[in-house]
């Protein structure tokens, strides 16, 4: 008997018992006939050791066990099956990456201090006097700031795309 005829005969007696170990393992029908296939081509390329092997079916299980451990240990990032379809495409992520590396690279030509009133102001919304208060200086100083900022986020090239100029 030939290698491949022992093989395709080994296969077509184990291939159910195979099966139905990886589905006690925890896979789904499809999963556990595409484990079983793995560990099969495995065994197929290393043939003749596994057909010397002591006992061949334990030897064939230590494959697919092994695979298995190795499947769920992986984190899997590809696609998933999904019973409906979006009705909308998804919009380009590219643009929001552009508008905030636009800001951070207009928001860096700032100084600390301007900076600092901007974000309280604009993300945090403060007054003027809990501005003043936070920044420890007075609330002229914290307009001043704010309007020195103000000025040059206006006059930044980086954000006159994202003001439509």
């Amino acid at each position: 008997m030939s290698e491949d005829d022992d093989f395709s005969e080994y296969v077509a007696a184990r291939w159910t018992g195979l099966v139905r170990s990886a589905v006690l393992l925890g896979c789904s029908r499809p999963e556990a006939e595409d484990l079983v296939q793995t560990a099969l081509e495995r065994c197929l390329l290393k043939w003749d050791k596994v057909r010397v092997a002591e006992d061949r079916n334990a030897y064939v299980h230590r494959i697919l066990i092994n695979l298995f451990i190795s499947a769920r240990r992986r984190k899997w990032t590809g696609e998933r099956p999904t019973a409906v379809l979006p009705d909308r495409t998804s919009l380009d992520e590219t643009i929001g990456v552009d508008d905030s590396d636009a800001v951070m690279r207009a928001l860096d030509r700032l100084t600390r201090e301007q900076r600092a009133a901007v974000v309280l102001r604009y993300y945090a919304h403060l007054s003027e006097q809990q501005m003043a208060s936070v920044l420890g200086v007075a609330s002229g100083t914290v307009k001043s700031r704010l309007a020195r900022a103000l000025k040059t986020l206006a006059e930044d090239p980086n954000l006159a795309e994202l003001r439509g100029i």
